[in-house]
This record gives C-alpha cells, structure tokens and sequence, in this order.
C-alpha cells in the first residue's frame, strides 16, 4: 500500500528526518533530475544523509531513478526524479466567465482537464460540474492513486458577487454568490482537503514555483482576463498583504481625479478582456471570442489593435508606479487569451515601457509568463503539493 504523505511538523528541530526528506523532494522539483551528490551539494546534506533518504524515497514511490549518466570518471552516477504518481492534486479555479479543473500529478503536471464556460457563474451549475469533474477523477485514479490525492486547491476572485454592475449582470444574479461558502461547498463533495486563495494570486504562486519566477527575486505578476489583476513577489516570497489582495492592479487608479472631482480610471477599465469585448460591439463586431485567432483577423483586427495599444499603454502605467514603490526586477505578463493575442499585446506592452520615463528608477524587465488559460488552476493545484511535500509552510514564499 502507499506510504502516508509527508506531513508538516512544524521546523527544522521538531521534525529533522521529515524536513530533510522534503527539502530532497524540492532541489529535485527546482532542479530536475539529479544523482545523489548534486541533490547533497543543493541541500547541504552530507551524501550519506542523502542516500538514507532517497532509498527511502524510492521505496516510498516518491522517486525513481533514471538512465546511468555515463562518460565521466568513476562508475555511472544515477540521476533520480520525481515520480509522476508519487501523488496528485486537484485545482479549481472559479472565475467570472469560466471555470477550470485541472488533476496534476507529483511533477505538476496536468493529467487531465475540465473546463466550464459562461456569462456569469451561476453556483448550482459551478457545483454540478465540481462533482462531475471529481467523480471523473475517482474513477481515473482508481483506489491506489487515490490514496496518493493530497488535496484541493480552490482559487477565484475575493468576491464573485462584485462588479456586477460592469459585467452587465442581474443583480439577482450576482447576489447568488452572496451567502455561498465556496471552500464548504466544495469541501463537502471529497474527502480531501481544500484550500483556498485569490485567481490570480494563485497565477502568480504558478509563475513562481512551476514557471520562470524561479531564479526572480522581485516582480510583479500581471493576469489578463476578464478584469485585469496580479500578484506580488518580493524577496523570493509571495506577498499577500493585510488582506490578501496585495498586486490588485486592476484597482490602481490611472493618473489624477479629472478637474470637476470624478476619480480617474482603473487599471481594469482599460486592460480588462471585457474592455475588448466592448470596443467589437461599439464597432458592430460580433464576439470573436478572445480565446480564438479570428481576434487578430478581419474585421476584427484594427479594433484588437487599438485596444491592446491601450491596454499596453495602462499595464506601462501601473508596471511604472510598481517600480517605483517596490524596485522590482521584473514584470510579468500572462492571460487568459489565444496566445496570438498575448504575443500582441506582449509586444505592444514592451513598446509601451520604452516610453516610460525610467530616469530615477530601475526599469524592470518585462517577461511572458510560462502557464496562460492554466495559471490560477494550476497554482491552485500547487498549494496541496506543497502543503504535505515543501520543507516548511512559507516555501511558496520562500526564495528557492
């Protein structure tokens, strides 16, 4: 039968073997497969300590060791890597137009994937489709990788009731979402543990631990979709904020109240997709769908254009602002969109940063993030890996 998870016991002292056993499992989720002396020289372990505890991996089915590297001085060295059903998680992420599922498996990687979409989510249908997803999973799985499940991440927006007025939504509708505990809801259709945290906070954790937010100290993670949003990384650890909602950009108002007293526009009110959304019907279009490429054809195109010229232009703004308080390194940009259209805006946002005015500041370096339409759900899928295999409880927020 497979061996219980690795389980938090606290720190260093309070539970040594559990904590090396985990600091293994991570230098080899950062750093690949690797035989036993890089894993010593990564973990500051002694190579004796390393090959009690990777025997014990193996046996466990954490590991499994891969081709004899061969062409060196000595016998071969034997790299070893995660084993992809060592364990599995589950995310979902709940958003204002569609819902993602997705199943990982040890290494992160998706196995499977659901996806929902609509106007606005209704709960009913959100949670008719949850149980679904998780009765096709139970039957995936199969007792053995059942056992092997270590949980639920849940990632959506702080408050899926607000905003409706921007989303041209019913307030009765809107106001379903009101009393809904989504974390019980969900936590009452599996045995397993839930966790919760915000969209797109949950896109940046994907970016920092599974993507190219690795080796970056400092940046600030920008997630294009419906609304505009983010995340901050400071220092190599995530950085909630009192409330949780710190890199909220699409609240950052762009520029100085108008003259007669009306505040100025928000990030979200310009590089939000609704925003795109709008200026096709203001021009007459139909929704080309900004999942699709038709988004970049005719006639859609110069109605595309301008608004990523616009959206680009606001990003700027706000990666400026960002800059200047914080002194990060990098930005980040990824969405929810046809990757055609992010190549686009992409491009037109490091056009936009090289007419900012930088004198005085550091300007960052602009990078596309690694995961798309998968970051939130990923991310959310993360967190119970890392609750029962990271070293200690603050590694997504921790400087690899």
């Amino acid at each position: 039968p497979p061996s219980p998870p690795l389980r938090p016991r606290g720190s260093r002292q309070g539970g040594q073997r559990q904590y090396n056993e985990r600091a293994v499992l991570h230098a080899v989720r950062l750093g690949g497969a690797a035989p036993g002396t890089d894993i010593a020289r990564l973990t500051g372990l002694t190579p004796q300590a390393v090959s009690l505890i990777t025997k014990r991996l193996l046996d466990e089915g954490y590991l499994l060791k891969g081709e004899p590297l061969r062409g060196k001085v000595g016998p071969p060295s034997v790299p070893l890597l995660l084993a992809p059903d060592g364990a599995s998680a589950i995310g979902i992420a709940v958003g204002r137009r569609h819902m993602d599922v997705v199943l990982v498996d040890f290494t992160g990687r998706p196995r499977a994937r659901w996806s929902l979409g609509y106007r606005f989510p209704d709960p009913a249908a959100v949670l008719a489709e949850i149980d679904r997803c998780f009765a096709e999973i139970r039957q995936r799985l199969g007792p053995e990788g059942l056992a092997r499940m270590q949980g639920v991440g849940l990632a959506a927006p702080l408050s899926l009731h607000a905003w409706q007025s921007r989303l041209g939504v019913a307030p009765a509708q809107a106001a379903r979402w009101a009393g809904v505990d989504l974390r019980a809801e969900v936590a009452a259709r599996c045995d397993w543990p839930v966790s919760v945290l915000k969209d797109t906070t949950a896109g940046c954790v994907a970016e920092l631990v599974a993507g190219r937010g690795r080796g970056v100290s400092s940046f600030l993670y920008v997630y294009v979709d419906t609304f505009v949003g983010g995340g901050l990384v400071l220092h190599g650890r995530l950085h909630a904020g009192a409330t949780g909602n710190a890199g909220a950009i699409g609240s950052m108002p762009l520029g100085l109240p108008a003259a007669g007293g009306a505040p100025a526009p928000q990030l979200l009110g310009v590089a939000s997709l609704q925003e795109l959304e709008r200026a096709w019907a203001a021009a007459g279009l139909e929704d080309a769908g900004t999942g699709s490429d038709r988004a970049l054809a005719p006639p859609w195109r110069e109605t595309t254009l301008a608004w990523t010229a616009r959206a680009a232009a606001a990003i700027a703004y706000a990666a400026s602002a960002t800059a200047c308080l914080l002194d990060i390194d990098t930005i980040f940009l990824d969405g929810c969109m046809a990757p055609t259209l992010l190549d686009t805006l992409f491009t037109a946002l490091a056009d936009a940063m090289t007419r900012v005015d930088w004198e005085g500041v550091h300007p960052p370096t602009l990078l596309r993030g690694t995961h798309g339409p998968d970051a939130a759900a990923l991310g959310g899928a993360l967190l119970p890996l890392h609750t029962n295999f990271a070293p200690d409880p603050d590694l997504f927020l921790q400087e690899a």
